[in-house]
């Protein structure tokens, strides 16, 4: 017996994590290119805070490109890049 394909709705509701295990939020809805029948992005909410707070109001969420996605399992896990949000910029000199 082999296996049906996903439906791509079981993405809905999944937690989102990067690859060190950093919580980024959970799957609201998915963005699509009907033309390529490809998924281009996920809409995510029930953001971490901690690293958002500076570019996202509250209440509102993001769009993760899918090809950020690693896996996709019980969890879906992303590349650590989102975590970069987080971290302070570089003390940028000024030179005078």
């Amino acid at each position: 017996m082999s296996k049906s394909p996903e439906e791509i709705t079981t993405l809905v509701g999944r937690e989102v994590y990067s690859n060190n295990g950093v919580f980024v939020g959970e799957i609201e809805d998915v963005r699509l290119n009907l033309d390529q029948q490809a998924v281009t992005g996920l809409a995510l909410g029930q953001l971490n805070r901690e690293l958002f707070s500076e570019t996202v109001q509250l209440g509102t969420g993001v769009i993760v490109p899918y090809r950020w996605v690693r896996a996709v399992g019980d969890v879906v896990l992303i590349n650590d890049i989102i975590e970069r949000l987080k971290q302070p910029e570089e003390s940028e000199e000024v030179v005078v």
